[in-house]
């Protein structure tokens, strides 16, 4: 027998905490793009004269020092001549102030309508120190993307093809990198012996899997349930939060891990080559975008290496991302319902699946039957029921191993 399904006010709670969610879902895209173009239309060419002034005093204040005089000249001769400075703060600033435009969204999706419906445990202060340090993180990557691109763009024509590939080759290799991302924001401990963890090993056993355990301490912020899988080669590593250890049997736990098990058996490298390939393109065009840009002489511009076609290009990414979406949305629900089917397989236990399910929807909040046009759209992972579904039809008997 199944587990019991959601009580009628448990889906009205559930529906409560999704509407305002569904409603940014349909509109953040549209008011991104939006957003884009009144960037492009207004705010680049001041926001540029404001970097330039700000370059120009530290320029004055780097000159009061002979160390830092030596940095600004060697900076000069890597940038082949001055200008680095303006470009690195646009930069900055451009996302600065896109992330300070859309903050009160940040702030009440993140943090007041969590708290509102109990799935929080973020304070004030802890919550502003995971925006700044999700903020720093991407400013460094702006700041190494500014430097990086738009100075070898000063040095070649070619710079998308000579940036495109190491960073291709990278991608491949990043994903072993993904268990050191996830610790920048919650720690990460051994699981204690136990029930839990002689199940979960049991379950990667049968499986063949060979993957560190680990238990991810999100109780500071979260009460969801959160599991996935990390890393590659050496560093695979399947990561359970606190709160799944608090609110699942070990049966049901070990359905988890199965599930987990069946997304690191999935043959990754077809999308990892096909993500590399992405770059190049995307790479590509950015660099046939600053050329337009130039011939144009918009924003003011001489050259297709001038940091104002920044703003330019990520909104060709969004869009583009934008339009892809859909599609790698049902690729993961794909890959979600395969894993789905594996751990059933390896586990038989149907139960203990659904209960994993259902718990995981009634603590999290997730509508089992969202609208279809939600799905379609973008959603990751299948609606509840349509995981239900597939737990009913299964049968032990005949797809026992």
């Amino acid at each position: 027998m199944l587990a019991s399904p959601l009580t009628a006010a448990e889906l009205a709670d559930i529906r409560a905490y999704e509407g305002p969610r569904v409603v940014w879902f349909a509109l953040s895209t549209p008011v991104q793009l939006a957003v884009s173009l009144a960037w492009l239309r207004w705010l680049v060419r001041p926001l540029y004269a404001v970097s330039e002034h700000h370059a120009g005093k530290l320029a004055a204040w780097q000159a009061s020092s002979p160390a830092l005089r030596a940095l600004a000249s060697a900076m000069d001769r890597v940038w082949r001549g001055p200008g680095w400075g303006a470009a690195l703060l646009f930069a900055l600033y451009d996302l600065l102030l896109y992330q300070l435009l859309f903050l009160p969204v940040d702030v009440y999706l993140g943090y007041v309508h969590e708290h509102a419906h109990g799935l929080s445990n973020h304070t004030p202060g802890g919550f502003a120190w995971d925006l700044a340090k999700g903020t720093a993180v991407h400013a460094v990557f702006t700041a190494l993307l500014a430097f990086g691109l738009f100075g070898l763009a000063r040095r070649t024509q070619r710079w998308w093809l000579l940036l495109g590939i190491p960073s291709a080759l990278a991608l491949l290799g990043a994903a072993a990198l993904d268990p050191l991302r996830g610790q920048l924001y919650f720690e990460h401990a051994p699981l204690p012996p136990g029930p839990a963890r002689e199940s979960v090993e049991r379950t990667l056993r049968q499986a063949g899997v060979e993957a560190t355990v680990v238990v991810e301490h999100t109780a500071r912020a979260t009460r969801k349930l959160q599991a996935y899988f990390a890393g590659q080669g050496a560093t695979r590593t399947v990561v359970l939060n606190d709160a799944l250890l608090e609110h699942l049997s070990p049966a049901e736990l070990s359905a988890a891990v199965a599930h987990e098990a069946g997304h690191l058996l999935e043959p990754r490298w077809p999308r990892r080559v096909a993500g590399a390939v992405a770059v190049l393109g995307l790479l590509w065009l950015a660099a046939a975008l600053q050329r337009e840009a130039a011939r144009r002489g918009a924003w003011g511009i001489q050259e297709p290496a001038d940091i104002r076609t920044l703003p330019a290009i990520s909104a060709g990414l969004l869009l583009l991302t934008s339009l892809g979406e859909p599609l790698a949305a049902w690729q993961s629900r794909r890959g979600e319902l395969a894993a789905d089917r594996y751990a059933l397989e390896l586990t038989q236990d149907r139960d203990a699946f659904a209960g994993m399910l259902v718990k995981a929807a009634r603590v999290n909040k997730v509508d089992p039957a969202p609208p279809r046009w939600r799905v379609l759209a973008g959603m990751s992972h299948p609606p509840i029921s349509e995981r239900l579904a597939q737990v009913t039809s299964f049968k032990p008997a005949a797809a026992g191993r």
